[in-house]
């Protein structure tokens, strides 16, 4: 659910190419991202392709393996709200961003943790009773 998150910042941001870092909840490296133009790479904390995201015209995101089989996508509504689906289509959760919060919610509409953005552009992730989980910079 974190990839969302960080894909939809990555991919807001106009710049050409543009390197994310993510922490667990103790400050160790978990993984990173790299966007180049409508792809984001993810990369696992020593370096090595775990999966990419692609997001075309309209604005719809397809996430893929390290092999490049197709293992989801991500639509976001008029209204902000991005639901997420498996490769065969099934609604697997959601997320609603407002201002400097995203929520996620599972399939059920059940809450399921929150990321806040500081005036740093740090990125703290929570789980759903507000306990810090990890961060990205």
């Amino acid at each position: 659910m974190k990839k969302l998150l960080i894909l939809t910042i990555l991919i807001t941001i106009s710049l050409p190419v543009l390197a994310v870092t993510s922490y667990d909840r103790y400050g160790n490296k978990t993984g990173s991202y790299k966007t180049y133009g409508n792809t984001t790479t993810q990369y696992d904390r020593y370096g090595n392709k775990t999966g990419s995201y692609k997001t075309n015209s309209n604005g719809n995101t397809t996430s893929y393996d390290r092999y490049g089989n197709k293992t989801g996508s991500y639509k976001t509504n008029s209204n902000g709200v991005t639901t997420q689906y498996d490769k065969y289509g099934n609604k697997t959760g959601s997320y609603k961003t407002k201002g400097n919060t995203t929520i996620q919610y599972d399939r059920y509409g059940n809450k399921t943790g929150s990321y806040k953005t500081d005036s740093n552009g740090r990125t703290i992730q929570y789980d759903r009773y507000g306990n810090k989980t990890g961060s990205y910079k």
